[in-house]
């Protein structure tokens, strides 16, 4: 298949780049800053075009002949309207721009925050609660990745049908130790500030039970690439790690791999529950043969934010 990615080369995106190419398909990536990401073209039968999510015209161009879409991109805004215009209309365009094409098959890239409010054993069947504007935005773009199965008729005319089969995938968190030297990492900090912590000897000040169903990268590339070459349609994804890891187990893998540390980790009680609320993978599972843990891949990024502390990166 030919293949158009936006976000392709972000925390997430490179590596599902580089798991559908691994597969023999042609992947188009649109960047923002495409000389950044030169070394990716080694890796595969990947090119990567100059752009961004509200260059509608240039994305016309760039997914004739594809037959399949994946957005992953965020556009990023701080209040309602901004928002609005850079993530939710910007995507909606790539899909109506996507069917019109011609293209099969389009893949969304939501979120666990579009679902929002915690709840025992939550699965792709519940309703959406979000909490912020990010997960407002997931949301929504959902629901038009989802309904937009017919245009809407004009009076006294028959809706045209969409052809088109539209797929969602809800990641939670997901980091990645990039995939070349300068490559994309998560943008939250919180493993880095553990390595740079152990490294300088100081106190790791966590939050007593706090933690989630991480998954890697490089594990979510592999759900992605086996959605792609599915028929489903209409179908929303999980895409976490089927057990729990805290962050005080992260720190103390961090000095496990660093026996020369005199860190310690200094836990605060919030009053958080030791039994944690888990999302329920079950599908991905059930669907694709894919159940994924945490703790092996997690070591190896820890071990790689230590290397980057000492060497104050």
């Amino acid at each position: 298949m030919n293949v158009f990615i936006t976000g392709g080369t972000g925390c997430i995106g490179q590596y599902v780049t580089l798991a559908i190419a691994g597969r023999g398909h042609k992947t188009k990536v649109l960047s923002r800053t495409p000389e950044k990401y030169a070394p990716m073209l080694k890796m595969g039968d990947i090119e990567i075009v100059g752009g961004l999510m509200t260059d509608y015209e240039k994305i016309a161009d760039y997914v004739k002949g594809c037959d399949a879409v994946i957005s992953i991109a965020l556009g990023w805004g701080n209040e309602p309207v901004s928002m609005l215009k850079n993530d939710t209309e910007a995507t909606v365009n790539l899909l109506e721009i996507s069917e019109k094409a011609g293209v099969e098959k389009f893949i969304f890239t939501s979120s666990t925050a579009a679902m929002g409010h915690n709840r025992p054993n939550m699965n792709e069947t519940y309703c959406n609660l979000p909490l912020d504007l990010y997960g407002s935005t997931k949301g929504a773009i959902e629901a038009y990745v989802l309904g937009f199965a017919k245009y809407f008729p004009e009076a006294g005319k028959e809706a045209k049908k969409v052809s088109m089969k539209r797929n969602v995938i809800r990641p939670g968190y997901t980091f990645a130790t990039p995939c070349f030297t300068g490559g994309t990492t998560q943008l939250d900090p919180r493993f880095r500030n553990i390595a740079e912590a152990v490294i300088q000897n100081k106190p790791v000040r966590l939050t007593q039970h706090d933690g989630t169903q991480f998954l890697s990268a490089g594990q979510i590339g592999e759900l992605y690439a086996a959605l792609l070459e599915s028929d489903f349609n209409e179908e929303v994804f999980l895409g976490l790690a089927a057990d729990f890891v805290t962050w005080e187990r992260i720190a103390r893998i961090a000095l496990e791999e660093t026996p020369e540390s005199k860190s310690d980790i200094v836990l605060e009680d919030k009053g958080w529950d030791a039994e944690p609320m888990l999302y329920d993978v079950s599908k991905m599972e059930r669907v694709f043969g894919l159940k994924f843990t945490g703790e092996d891949e997690i070591r190896s990024h820890i071990k790689w934010n230590l290397e980057m502390a000492r060497a104050g990166k």
